[in-house]
C-alpha cells in the first residue's frame, strides 16, 4: 500500500471536515441559541406581568415572612435575653364604668405611674377620667357575640384579644384581673421570670371553695385572682378568641371562656398557690395568718370579706398591707415560728400582718394550717376547701393571742424591724387561767429580719427560722428572722 493511502486511512482525517463546512455549522448553532435566548426572555417578561409579585422571588417572600413572624413573637435577640421585670408585662383589668369609680382606689394601691403598663378596660367612654394613675381604653366588637347569662362576661374575655391587638413593644406577658384585684407585681415577676416567655404558659390559681371548682373547672385560673398568659400564646387566642366565644356562649364567666379556648389550643393551667381568688365568706384572717410557702401574688374579694386589720376599712387594710410588702416585697405575710421552751410558749409570725402567741407548744403541722374562720364562697358551710384547714376552739384558752402590724420600718443595715401590737377582742370568753394572763402582759412584740433576696423564689423553697432573743419579763418582745441551718428544724 503506498504511504498516500497510508495517510488517509488515519483517524483524524477520518472525521475531518472541509473547512468551510466548520465555519458553515458554527453561524448556524449561534443563530439556534439567540433565538433561544430571546424566546426565553419573553416568555420570562409575560411572566413578571401577569403574575403575583410575591411569586418573583420566593426566597426573598419566605425571608419577609420568618422576619414577621420573628417580629410578633419576640423583639430583639438582645431584649429577649435581658431578664424579665415589671416592664415586660401589660396588665388587662376588666371593669365598667357603674363600677370603676368605686373599685379603682383598689388598683391606685399597687399601680406604680412610673413602671405599670396595661389599662382598665371600659363598656363605654366615661364623661371624666376616674383614674389619675390608670389609664383606660374602651372594649370594641364584643356586642355581636351570643351569650346566656352576662354579656359583659363576653366583653371581658376579649380583654385578652384586645390587649394584645394594641401590639405593644416588649411585651413579654399579659395579666388579666378584675377592677377588685389587688396584685403584688414585684411578686408577681419573680413568678413569671421563672418560666420562658417565649413557650406557650397559662398561669394562675382556682377557687378556694370545692362547691366553685365543681362548679366551673378545677383546670381553670379564676380570673379574680388573676393569671398570666405568654405572648406566643395570646397570639394564638388572639386568632382563636372570637370563635371560642360563638362556641361557648352557654358558660358563665369570662375566665371559663379563656379556659375552654385553652383546651381547644392545648395549654395546660400551671398552677401556683401565691394567686388568690378568694372565694370564702366572713373573715380571712386563717388564710393570711398561715399563708402558703410562696410568695403573695394577688388577692380579690376584698369588699366581700371583713376588713383584713381590724378597726381599719376595707381600703385602709389593703393600703396597710400594701405598704408592708414595698418594705420587703418577697416575705410579704411569709410565716415563721419560733418556741419560748423555758415559758413555754409559741409564736407563729406572718411577716408583714400578723403575730400569734400561744401559752403553750404547738407543732409546725399546726401552725401551718390556717383557722377556719371563714366559709366557703356559694353554700357558706364550714367546707370543704381545696386547702386542709384548722377548727377555731370554743375554749379561749386555745386560741391564739393575736397581734396585727402596728409598724414597719427599713433599716439602713439591711434589716427590717416591724412591731405588732396585741388586738383586744369585745366579743367571745377570756381565759382567766394564770399562764394566759402572764402572756396577755406582752403588749407588743418587735420582729427583725433581713430584707429577702429578690431571688429567693428563684430556689427551692424552704421556710425560714426564726428566735426570740430577749427571754426576759417585760412588755415587749424580740425575734430575729433568720435564714435555717442546714441541719436545723422546727422542732417541739
Amino acid at each position: 500500500m503506498s504511504p498516500s493511502r497510508l495517510e488517509q486511512l488515519k483517524a483524524p482525517n477520518l472525521v475531518s471536515l472541509p473547512e468551510k463546512t466548520k465555519r458553515n455549522l458554527l453561524v448556524r448553532c449561534m443563530r439556534v441559541g439567540l433565538i433561544l435566548c430571546l424566546i426565553a426572555s419573553i416568555s420570562l417578561a409575560l411572566s413578571f406581568a401577569f403574575s403575583p409579585q410575591s411569586n418573583w422571588f420566593p426566597i426573598l417572600d419566605r425571608n419577609r415572612a420568618r422576619t414577621a413572624i420573628s417580629s410578633v413573637f419576640s423583639t430583639t435577640t438582645y431584649d429577649s435575653e435581658l431578664p424579665t421585670d415589671i416592664s415586660h408585662i401589660l396588665f388587662g383589668l376588666g371593669s365598667s364604668v357603674d363600677k370603676w369609680r368605686g373599685r379603682c382606689p383598689y388598683a391606685e394601691t399597687w399601680w406604680n405611674l412610673n413602671t405599670t403598663r396595661g389599662y382598665v378596660w371600659l363598656d363605654s367612654k366615661p364623661e371624666n377620667d376616674v383614674s389619675a394613675y390608670i389609664p383606660y381604653r374602651v372594649s370594641e366588637n364584643w356586642t355581636q357575640f351570643r351569650y346566656v347569662h352576662s354579656q359583659s362576661e363576653v366583653r371581658i374575655a376579649r380583654i385578652l384579644v384586645d390587649s394584645f391587638n394594641l401590639r405593644l413593644p416588649n411585651v413579654r406577658w399579659f395579666v388579666m384581673g378584675d377592677d377588685d384585684t389587688v396584685f403584688f407585681p414585684d411578686n408577681l415577676v419573680s413568678v413569671l421570670s421563672q418560666y420562658d416567655h417565649n413557650q406557650m404558659y397559662y398561669i394562675g390559681g382556682n377557687s378556694e371553695s370545692v362547691d366553685q371548682d365543681v362548679m366551673h373547672a378545677y383546670d381553670m385560673a379564676f380570673g379574680g385572682g388573676g393569671f398570666a398568659i405568654s405572648y406566643p400564646l395570646a397570639a394564638r387566642l388572639a386568632e382563636l378568641m372570637d370563635g371560642c366565644l360563638d362556641r361557648y356562649f352557654n358558660m358563665y364567666g369570662s375566665d371559663q371562656r379563656v379556659w375552654a379556648c385553652m383546651i381547644e389550643i392545648g395549654v395546660p393551667l400551671t398552677k401556683l398557690s401565691g394567686f388568690h381568688q378568694f372565694d370564702i365568706r366572713g373573715d380571712p384572717y386563717g388564710v393570711l395568718a398561715a399563708h402558703p410557702l410562696a410568695p403573695l401574688v394577688s388577692l380579690h374579694h376584698i369588699d366581700a370579706l371583713e376588713p383584713i386589720f381590724p378597726d381599719q376599712t376595707h381600703l385602709e387594710s389593703v393600703k396597710s398591707l400594701v405598704h408592708a410588702y414595698r418594705v420587703d416585697p418577697p416575705r410579704i405575710l411569709q410565716q415563721s415560728f419560733c418556741y419560748d421552751r423555758r415559758r413555754k410558749w409559741t409564736v407563729s409570725i406572718s411577716w408583714g400582718y400578723t403575730l400569734q402567741l400561744y401559752p403553750s407548744m404547738v407543732s409546725a403541722i399546726e401552725l401551718q394550717t390556717p383557722l377556719q374562720t371563714f366559709k366557703t364562697w356559694r353554700s357558706r358551710t364550714n367546707g370543704p376547701f381545696t386547702f386542709n384547714t384548722r377548727p377555731v376552739s370554743s375554749n379561749p384558752c386555745e386560741q391564739p393571742i393575736t397581734y396585727f402590724l402596728e409598724d414597719v420600718k427599713d433599716g439602713n443595715s439591711g434589716d427590717t424591724l416591724t412591731t405588732y401590737k396585741r388586738f383586744v377582742s369585745d366579743k367571745g370568753k377570756k381565759c382567766k387561767r394564770a399562764d394566759y394572763a402572764y402572756a396577755m402582759t406582752m403588749q407588743r412584740i418587735v420582729v427583725v429580719s433581713r430584707n429577702m433576696d429578690p431571688q429567693y423564689w428563684t430556689k427551692a423553697p424552704r421556710r425560714q427560722c426564726s428566735e426570740i432573743e430577749n427571754r426576759e419579763s417585760g412588755e415587749t418582745m424580740l425575734i430575729r428572722i433568720r435564714r435555717c441551718r442546714p441541719s436545723e428544724s422546727i422542732t417541739i
